[in-house]
């Protein structure tokens, strides 16, 4: 596979990216948008040595949405995911945190995506309350923000006692923004040496990196480190500025990283919905005076229509996640032409959209 010109403002064509990746790349990295036989039972596969557990099996999610592979981890994913932000990380919510997982399991979502600092660590305990019961059905990820060896085996520690588990499915290095982050990672005492003791181990069962801020230190990273999984921010509005999709996704892709998606609707910000607060009540770096463009739908289509194995979207109630679910179970992969006209909708948002991204170019 070609990779991009990361030295030139050049792009990839969209007709070429969003009409030949999207069909030869989906078929390498995530076997396309079959779904599997509802009697299969889809990531039950035998793990890698070295993970002897089996792979976690959620029996509702083949006959609920379209499954792919999750990179080359053996895993089968369903195209949504509960990511456990929103409504599940607000300290004193639990009541609401535990009735949503529990029907996201109930209804075939079966990956949960965490941090060791969301809430200050009430979406880790709240999310314990459920995988305590139900650690079977779900492939559960969580991140830390530490660079040093010590403190990411620390906060691991913490993870797991917050969570009520013993392992991880997927253990992520969180947020990574800056290349002198990358140099500290893989430092002799950097925390790259943690997740590979970890994963060595069995503690966790695959490892990961996560960003939103720059593609090329993203591509820094994978490129210098051996990663199972990555988690990029991509919607509709991404190929507008500092492009993860043009720039970032066929290395992950051409690599057969597992790769999952998130900031679908960008905190709402991207929704025709969303109504802005006044100015001074949102913070500074999020502040709009402009609603979204695009459906709740549309923004999903989108990122289902990229060749990504998931895509973890957080709520605010139960009604949101079944309309999530729904959209996922009636998904088809949206024409390149479609494709365009969403990204187009998108331009005078971008801003806000990837509010998340560099913006300060001279750094």
């Amino acid at each position: 596979m070609n990779t991009p010109d990361t030295t030139s403002n050049k792009t990839w064509n969209r007709r070429d990216f969003l009409g030949a990746t999207l069909a030869a790349s989906m078929g390498l990295a995530t076997s396309g948008l079959t779904t599997v036989n509802a009697q299969e039972p889809a990531g039950a596969t035998v793990p890698p040595a070295g993970n002897q557990r089996p792979l976690p099996f959620n029996p509702r999610t083949a006959a609920a949405m379209p499954m792919r592979n999750l990179g080359k981890t053996g895993f089968r994913v369903g195209i949504l995911s509960l990511g456990c932000q929103a409504a599940i990380e607000i300290k004193g919510n639990a009541k609401l945190a535990v009735e949503i997982m529990n029907r996201a399991l109930d209804l075939g979502v079966n990956y949960f995506d965490t941090s060791n600092v969301y809430g200050g660590g009430a979406s880790e305990e709240h999310v314990g309350l459920v995988v305590r019961d139900r650690r079977r059905e779900v492939f559960l990820a969580s991140k830390t923000g530490r660079r040093d060896y010590d403190g990411a085996m620390q906060h691991l520690e913490l993870s797991f006692k917050r969570m009520n588990t013993d392992h991880l499915d997927l253990w992520q290095i969180h947020n990574l923004q800056k290349m002198a982050e990358v140099d500290r990672l893989l430092a002799p005492d950097g925390a790259l040496k943690a997740f590979q003791k970890a994963k060595a181990e069995g503690m966790v069962r695959f490892i990961g990196v996560t960003g939103h801020y720059e593609p090329n230190v993203l591509r820094e990273m994978i490129q210098r480190a051996e990663l199972d999984c990555i988690l990029i921010a991509v919607n509709a509005a991404d190929r507008h500025y500092l492009s993860f999709i043009d720039h970032l996704l066929p290395l992950a892709l051409e690599k057969q990283m597992g790769i999952i998606g998130m900031k679908v609707a960008t905190r709402g910000r991207l929704l025709s919905t969303w109504q802005p607060e006044p100015l001074e009540q949102q913070p500074e770096r999020m502040r709009t005076p402009k609603p979204g463009a695009l459906t709740m739908a549309e923004s999903l289509a989108y990122n289902f229509s990229l060749p990504v194995a998931t895509n973890i979207v957080g709520v605010d109630n139960v009604a949101q996640l079944e309309e999530n679910v729904r959209c996922a179970a009636r998904f088809v992969p949206l024409s390149a032409a479609q494709m365009r006209s969403l990204e187009e909708r998108t331009l005078p948002i971008v801003r806000q959209a990837l509010y998340f991204r560099r913006w300060d170019l001279g750094a």
